[in-house]
């Protein structure tokens, strides 16, 4: 019945998330609610920016710490939800509404569990929770903010969905701008130096090199060509060609070693926008790794990014739904996946 009663609670306040739009670097009423819940709960609460935390009553020096994260912004809406996005509606075991996937049930889920540990006792770890603001545009006002104010921590669980399959590996994320120099000239007479042409290339090395340490979890360091813009008018030589390259890297390169490999084998000018944003991955040795593959639990890789983008420390993703739903129209949770994580998550951890 306790567990029962988590679930309700969770359901009850993210159907108030739902219902207050939270796009990121717009989430001071959902942290505001946030802290007012954790508040109505007995928690004593910290905050920085729109990012909310609270340490377990328990808290030992001589013990490791445990973040448990999520994140309240969302997505903007696409064009083709059929439902109101800001409307929670509950139809039998689904729960609709935006940021209810990604990530409000983990989110949710999280703090019940917190609750309960906090009263009941965590199996050697102290806890922390942290509701972190902008994790979908990595803001320098979400979890980076939040980070030098925490205690020492020593492995997180995001509560990102996973269909509560443990994630212990992610992708990191780099773009690049390549830049080729031409120069301007009459189409008609063939003058100047076309910085498309310059651009090709470097586009095909781009399209057909392997990177060659292939991750057991994450496969393949990949990298795409995904914008080109070059030109002015048709009967103009362009000087100059724009190209942007989505990398995504695997815990086996750092993006500092990608970069200088693309820059090395490239003739264009080359210019990472961020190196922030790298690879993560726990040990499959790690005990709270080994304790869920005891509980059945299947490790895999992620290619999505999330927060632990830019944690100093190990962590997993761990949290209800389906990623594959996540920024689509119509996003929904399931009630029961709620509750199952709630209840997988006091388990992995109590006394």
């Amino acid at each position: 019945m306790q567990i029962k009663q988590y679930t309700e609670d969770a359901v009850r306040l993210l159907s108030q998330l739902i219902a207050t739009p939270s796009v990121s670097r717009d989430e001071k009423v959902a942290a505001d609610i946030m802290q007012k819940e954790m508040q109505r709960l007995g928690l004593e609460t910290y905050r920085e920016a729109n990012n909310v935390w609270t340490i377990g009553k328990q808290y030992d020096n001589n013990k490791p710490t445990l973040l448990l994260n999520a994140h309240i912004d969302t997505v903007r809406p696409v064009a083709s939800w059929t439902r109101e996005p800001f409307k929670p509606e509950l139809e039998g075991d689904i729960l609709y509404g935006l940021g209810s996937n990604d990530c409000g049930g983990g989110l949710v889920s999280l703090l019940q569990a917190f609750c309960y540990l906090n009263e009941y006792g965590c199996a050697g770890y102290n806890l922390v929770y942290l509701a972190s603001a902008e994790e979908e545009v990595s803001g320098k006002d979400g979890i980076s903010r939040a980070i030098p104010m925490l205690p020492h921590i020593d492995v997180a669980i995001v509560g990102e969905p996973t269909g509560m399959q443990p994630a212990v590996a992610e992708k990191g994320l780099m773009v690049i701008d390549l830049k080729a120099h031409g120069k301007s000239g009459h189409a008609a007479r063939g003058e100047g130096i076309n910085a498309i042409y310059k651009a090709l290339d470097d586009l095909v090395w781009i399209r057909d090199y392997r990177f060659k340490r292939i991750s057991p979890h994450l496969g393949a360091t990949v990298m795409n060509a995904t914008v080109i813009n070059a030109g002015t008018q048709h009967n103009v030589v362009p000087d100059v060609c724009n190209i942007v390259v989505d990398v995504r890297t695997n815990e086996m390169y750092s993006n500092e070693e990608v970069f200088e490999f693309i820059n090395n084998h490239t003739q264009c000018e080359c210019k990472a926008r961020s190196f922030r944003l790298h690879s993560s991955s726990i040990d499959l040795e790690h005990p709270l790794v080994k304790r869920l593959i005891d509980m059945g639990k299947q490790p895999f890789g992620s290619p999505t990014l999330s927060d632990q983008a830019l944690m100093p420390w190990q962590s997993l993703k761990l949290g209800p739904g389906d990623s594959a739903r996540s920024h689509s129209a119509n996003e929904y949770i399931r009630i029961s996946e709620i509750e199952d994580a709630i209840s997988t998550y006091i388990q992995l951890l109590k006394i």
